[in-house]
């Protein structure tokens, strides 16, 4: 069971956008050392979206090479097409990912039986732990907490990663699907809240740049903990809000390059952060004592 602080980890580019193989290993070794408690490799932060079937196997590969015996890789291989999120999520469990995460399709706008009939799909092919991903503010598709119940009957669907920051949302998930099955937050803001109902771990941006200080929240948070994890929550919070003063990954890679771990590169049509945000973000990362 994975639990705790999960980086939705950047994939470093350089500045051609061709993959940065060097800054990668050095993030992925900063995240053991810093007791993150997970690693989701091409998740939607890692620019999914714009990387070829080719180049997300070899980050995947990668990254479970990388971190062979040290914590846990959730692979991000969903789709908007059925057919290639079976074939990235095959390709995961073949290269020895842990789990694999599987964000709604996005554009589409399937209706709930079609976000069903996808997921069943996808875990009747590939007998590898998968965890939903639901964030209808970048895919235009909100999976809803009675499809999600209905989905967590399969064996193979052991987690969903809730991204809406509605905390009666996350209440009413925990509800209909009980025993064994996992929620995480997909919500920095609201994660030590959820953690707090019952979640079992943050799949997070802000632990890009906090791995440690987050790492420890959610360890509070679990334990029940409200008095702590409040108290290292506090100066995080300003990170929670100003990593996404533009579109996510922007401003977290931005921060990182700033923070000498990753190069200036990001793919099209994503830019790197707009000049006139650039000291704001650089004043919360000095708030939040990350630089």
């Amino acid at each position: 069971m994975i639990t705790g602080s999960i980086v939705a980890l950047v994939t470093p580019m350089n500045i051609d956008g061709t993959i940065d193989w060097d800054s990668l290993a050095k993030l992925l070794d900063w995240h053991a050392e810093q007791g993150t408690d997970a690693v989701v490799s091409v998740g939607t932060t890692g620019e999914s979206a714009t990387l070829d079937v080719e180049e997300h196997t070899k980050v995947i590969r990668f990254t479970v090479e990388q971190l062979k015996g040290k914590i846990p890789v959730i692979a991000g291989t969903g789709a908007n097409s059925t057919t290639e999120a079976i074939e990235l999520t095959t390709h995961a469990k073949e290269v020895g990912a842990d789990a694999c995460l599987l964000v709604a399709p996005y554009y589409n706008k399937p209706t709930q039986e079609g976000l069903y009939l996808h997921h069943m799909a996808i875990a009747d092919a590939v007998d590898i732990p998968q965890i939903l991903y639901n964030v209808p503010g970048r895919t235009a598709c909100d999976m809803l907490p009675e499809t999600v119940a209905r989905i967590a009957e399969h064996n193979n669907v052991i987690a969903i990663k809730e991204a809406t920051g509605d905390l009666e949302r996350g209440k009413q998930i925990l509800e209909l699907t009980g025993g064994d099955f996992l929620l995480y937050s997909g919500d920095d803001e609201t994660a030590m809240d959820l953690m707090l109902l019952g979640a079992t771990g943050n799949i997070s941006v802000t632990a890009n740049v906090a791995p440690k200080a987050m790492h420890e929240m959610c360890v509070a948070a679990i334990a029940g903990d409200r008095e702590k994890a409040s108290q290292i929550n506090q100066p995080l919070e300003i990170l929670h809000q100003k990593l996404f003063l533009e579109a996510n990954p922007i401003p977290v890679k931005w921060a990182l390059k700033e923070m000498g771990y990753v190069g200036e590169g990001i793919r099209l049509p994503l830019t790197p952060l707009s000049e006139p945000l650039r000291a704001e973000l650089k004043d919360a990362l000095q708030q939040a004592s990350v630089i």
